[in-house]
């Protein structure tokens, strides 16, 4: 266990037990009754990350900047709330609530006032997540914001890695987006790889890193293996859907998206770019996802 996990939070229910950490307000552990691990360990030797939040954008930015009136912006990959310790403002055995707000280290990389709100709430055998994107400035404000949550595949149920696989709740037939080499999105489409609502999950599907549905039809996946327990991911308000690993990797990412990375050549203002929503002065966008652990 890292050292630092004693200033994580736990909830904890008879059918799932959770525990997130202020740094960034990642979920950092779920297991089930048994003790099972359902989500990936963190293992910095091939990603460290476990679920982490994206904020103000999700992917990578062309040249690794962006413009607001004009003006550039420097934003690592997914932006900076992963990285940000944020306020506890409520907690219980079943939910806790956090808060991060813009300070003057956050405007000087996205010159927006702020508040990033979560909420993690146990009820039975389901984890709900809120994220509430809060604008208390003056003017609209254009954002991203992702999930980014890193399943163990294989789930630790006995089954084999390569009997694994994803469900789409309907059809998924449109073509799906991939990225290049720095993390932009290609103009081109490729077929999807779902076939009547099943993917198989096969480290080639990710040779060429993310997976990226951007015509999604479907607003929860179930994943697993034909025997055993199962979880299904829920997304009622995500307009994309990406899908990750690494090849020989532990884990599986399912990740709702309200954003998508840069296009490639990408150099308009950050309001115009595809995925970004505006947040009207005094009010709030909601993201929500769910994980529920099936029987």
């Amino acid at each position: 266990m890292p050292t630092d996990s004693i200033h994580w939070l736990s909830l904890q229910g008879a059918e799932l037990s959770a525990r997130i950490d202020p740094l960034g307000a990642q979920l950092s552990e779920l297991r089930d009754a048994a003790g099972h691990d359902l989500l990936w360990g963190g293992d910095p030797s091939v990603w460290s990350g476990r679920a982490p939040l994206l904020f103000p954008i999700v992917g990578a930015l062309a040249g690794g900047e962006y413009r607001v009136d004009g003006k550039p912006y420097r934003l690592p990959r997914h932006g900076f709330a992963r990285v940000s310790t944020f306020q506890v403002l409520d907690a219980s055995a079943s939910s806790v609530s956090f808060r991060l707000k813009s300070d003057e280290t956050t405007l000087a990389v996205y010159p927006f006032a702020f508040e990033l709100d979560v909420q993690y709430v146990l009820d039975g055998a389901t984890l709900s997540i809120t994220t509430l994107v809060r604008n208390p400035g003056e003017r609209k404000m254009p954002a991203s914001f992702g999930y980014h949550p890193a399943f163990r595949w294989p789930l630790p149920f006995g089954q084999a890695r390569e009997d694994h696989f994803i469900e789409f709740s309907r059809e998924e037939s449109s073509p799906v987006r991939r990225l290049d080499a720095a993390g932009l999105l290609l103009p081109d489409r490729y077929p999807t790889p779902v076939e009547h609502r099943h993917l198989a999950l096969t480290d080639a599907l990710f040779e060429d890193d993310v997976l990226i549905f951007d015509d999604l039809r479907s607003r929860s996946v179930t994943y697993g293996a034909q025997q055993g327990p199962r979880l299904r991911v829920s997304f009622p308000d995500s307009p994309y859907l990406g899908l990750w690993s690494k090849p020989q990797a532990g884990f599986v990412c399912i990740e709702p998206w309200h954003g998508v990375a840069d296009p490639q050549g990408f150099s308009g203002n950050f309001s115009a770019k595809q995925g970004v929503f505006m947040v009207l002065p005094g009010a709030a966008m909601a993201a929500k996802m769910a994980v529920t652990l099936l029987p």
